[in-house]
């Protein structure tokens, strides 16, 4: 078990990566990867995604601690534990981020990540079909695709967005951002579009590409250089060996945690844990963020809902159809409309994220509202609270300690008090007149600041977009865990490439950055020069200073 590069983790990153690094034919590489096979309907076909979600087969089943912004709760933090990582588990929202983002990246010590120079690896990576012209590719692995809307809620929304006042944008991954939208979707030919379906399984047609199955417990270095990676296999420990570089591509959660077991980290906390240091970085496991969001959940007074399919003989005809034909209503995510807004006037470019769903149900499939319904989720998308992963023993069977600190930041309530007031005026447009029956969740018996915020606190759930924890960063930044090539900063042959390496969240869901970050890093890595830089500018909404709309 020897390569020149060895993978840990086959997930968003992971597989882009394993699948450039491979793609000359000149160097070998292991991919290391602990879940099991995504064959079979429960991943493959859309509308199942609250399956996989909840399956110890497919998921790590990791709980953040109880949140004390949350009122003690503990909330469910899924990673895929599967070939395809999370992006073979997650709801096939496509969304590049906003360009400000990666610029914003850029300024804060991210050199080379600015929007112009990772534009050309989205574009790379992306076989767009509707997209922007010029602004989108149209050649990559990854198909991405736009929602049908077949059903007149989805129009309605969009609609609704432009009697309130807010933009329409024919494509919020292309130039402009801001507005109100058709949802693109990671699916091809009506099935889950993964990683793993786009990059990893052509590429493991290779000769110099392989999987290897194992539970990853540690790096081993010889001094302070990367040569290999322990894993436990058939309850027996193993060596990997890496000729020229290890890469972890693991997780938000599981990259800071491997790093610590390896001796990478708070020194104080290592020691803790009966942990050699091999390097003190303080920032290892520090500046987690996610996104958080509601459902603002409206009865619907015609039943066109997908509240009629819910039913047993229902699903199975749905089932059916899509597994002779992929063809249905099992062959999308049933997420198909979309919004970026901004929250105030003053505020440059868009931190209110919108996914509507004609339905009223949660993301686990369960409290289903007993009625035909329609909800949006909506959240703001750059809170200042930060969290943390931490170890909880020195056993890499052991789960990692994880603290998002939701709600922290003084400024968090204010943002959700307004997602849910801004949701009720849209919802009050025309275009829904002839849907919209009583709201059923908040309520609009809830109206007070306090009223909400306690409603807030007990209902407010994780969008599943845990990133930053090895953020990327200055070499002589304390806070960061790797430098703009992705390198762990303080030692040699060793990078980190996924979302824990973002320095701060993007604008909506994390899969189509993951995979942009694994296609640029295989250049660095490979020693390539940059694709050339876009001067392409985006579009900022002209009234900006002055209006939210």
């Amino acid at each position: 078990m020897k390569a020149d590069y060895i993978i840990i983790g086959s997930g968003s990153a992971g597989s882009a990566l394993a699948a450039r690094l491979s793609e000359d034919g000149r160097y070998s590489v292991i991919v290391i990867e602990y879940g099991g096979s995504d064959i079979g309907p429960l991943i493959q076909m859309p509308a199942a995604l609250s399956y996989p979600l909840n399956m110890s087969l497919y998921d790590w089943g990791y709980k953040s601690e109880p949140e004390p912004g949350l009122g003690g709760r503990t909330l469910a933090a899924p990673r895929g534990k599967v070939i395809g990582g999370s992006s073979s588990i997650n709801g096939m929202v496509y969304v590049r981020g906003h360009a400000c983002d990666f610029d914003h990246w850029a300024d804060s010590g991210a050199t080379g990540w600015s929007y112009g120079d990772v534009l050309p690896y989205f574009q790379r990576m992306e076989h767009s079909h509707g997209g922007e012209q010029g602004v989108r590719g149209t050649d990559g692995p990854l198909h991405v695709i736009r929602g049908a809307q077949e059903n007149p809620l989805f129009r309605a929304f969009v609609e609704a967005g432009q009697q309130a006042g807010f933009e329409f944008t024919p494509d919020y991954n292309g130039s402009k951002q801001e507005g109100f939208s058709v949802m693109e979707q990671t699916i091809w030919k009506g099935r889950r579009w993964s990683a793993a379906n786009a990059y990893l399984k052509p590429a493991l047609k290779r000769k110099n590409l392989s999987i290897v199955r194992g539970l990853a417990q540690k790096i081993i270095f010889d001094g302070k250089r990367a040569i290999g990676v322990e894993i436990l296999q058939g309850g027996r420990k193993k060596i990997v060996h890496a000729s020229k570089e290890v890469i972890l591509a693991a997780s938000s959660f599981n990259s800071p945690k491997l790093l610590m077991l390896s001796g990478i980290g708070p020194a104080e906390h290592l020691k803790e844990n009966c942990i050699e240091v091999l390097v003190d970085r303080p920032g290892v496991g520090q500046n987690l963020q996610d996104h958080m969001e509601l459902y603002v959940q409206q009865e619907c007074l015609q039943p066109i809902t997908l509240y009629s399919k819910l039913n047993l003989f229902s699903k199975a005809m749905i089932g059916a159809r899509w597994l002779f034909f992929k063809t249905g209503d099992g062959a999308t995510n049933h997420f198909e409309a979309a919004a970026f807004l901004r929250s105030a006037a003053g505020v440059k470019y868009p931190d209110i994220q919108y996914h509507f769903l004609p339905a009223a149900i949660r993301y686990d499939g369960k409290a289903a509202a007993d009625t035909h319904g329609f909800q949006a989720h909506v959240g703001p998308m750059r809170s200042k609270s930060r969290g943390s992963v931490q170890l909880r023993s020195s056993d890499p069977k052991a789960a990692p300690e994880i603290r998002f600190n939701y709600l922290s930041h003084e400024q968090d309530m204010a943002d959700f008090r307004h997602c849910i007031r801004l949701t009720r005026e849209i919802f009050d447009q025309s275009a829904f007149d002839p849907f919209r029956g009583e709201e059923i969740s908040p309520g609009r018996n809830l109206q007070s600041d306090s009223e909400l915020d306690e409603h807030i606190r007990h209902h407010a759930e994780s969008a599943y977009h845990p990133c930053g924890t090895c953020k990327m960063g200055r070499a002589d930044d304390e806070s960061a865990v790797v430098d703009p090539e992705c390198r762990v900063i303080g030692v040699e042959g060793l990078r980190v490439v996924d979302s824990s390496i973002f320095p701060r969240i993007t604008n909506g869901n994390l899969n189509g950055p993951s995979i942009m970050v694994g296609e640029k890093a295989a250049d660095h890595i490979l020693g390539k020069n940059p694709l050339p830089k876009s001067n392409m500018e985006p579009w900022i909404n002209p009234d900006w200073e002055t209006s939210d709309r």
